[in-house]
């Protein structure tokens, strides 16, 4: 069975719960899943999972959040070597950049060697409409689509 690991940043809960409905989803496809806070994962454990799903919200004008520094510096100098990975987070969108922490881990997860699926999810505030969250169940299932194209044929997506 294919192991996935979840993890996220959510001051308010709004990560979490996006985090939460992307495990739903996988779980359909029986993947064993771990779905922890940022502050509990260990960076140095990334590549034993088949899948990683980074979610993180940004904090004042598009930086990471406080919570997530360590984490992301101790990614930074990982050796991924094409490890299926994907972005999501919740932002506002009066703040000029949008989400823009996502950026910033999709960015650091490519140039650390990852294989890094090109559509990120960005929810605005909380998903709390059944669009936000159709989005959060459709970001996992055409994750998993692609990262079972990018493994040639080891397909959970029927």
């Amino acid at each position: 069975m294919a192991k996935a690991l979840i993890t996220y940043a959510s001051m308010s809960g709004n990560t979490e719960d996006i985090a939460g409905i992307i495990k739903d989803t996988l779980q359909e496809y029986s993947l064993d899943i771990d779905c922890i806070d940022m502050d509990d994962a260990e960076a140095s454990a990334l590549t034993s999972y088949d899948y990683v799903l980074i979610g993180t919200y940004t904090w004042g004008d598009g930086d990471l959040p406080y919570e997530a520094e360590d984490f992301f510096e101790e990614v930074q100098q990982l050796q991924l070597n094409g490890l299926k990975t994907a972005c999501f987070g919740s932002g506002d969108y009066s703040y000029p950049k949008f989400c823009e922490a996502v950026n910033l881990f999709s960015d650091m997860l490519q140039e650390a060697g990852a294989a890094v699926y090109q559509e990120t999810l960005k929810i605005e505030l909380a998903p709390e409409t059944d669009d936000d969250v159709e989005s959060c169940r459709e970001f996992a299932r055409g994750f998993l689509a692609w990262a079972d194209f990018m493994n040639k044929g080891k397909s959970h997506v029927s």
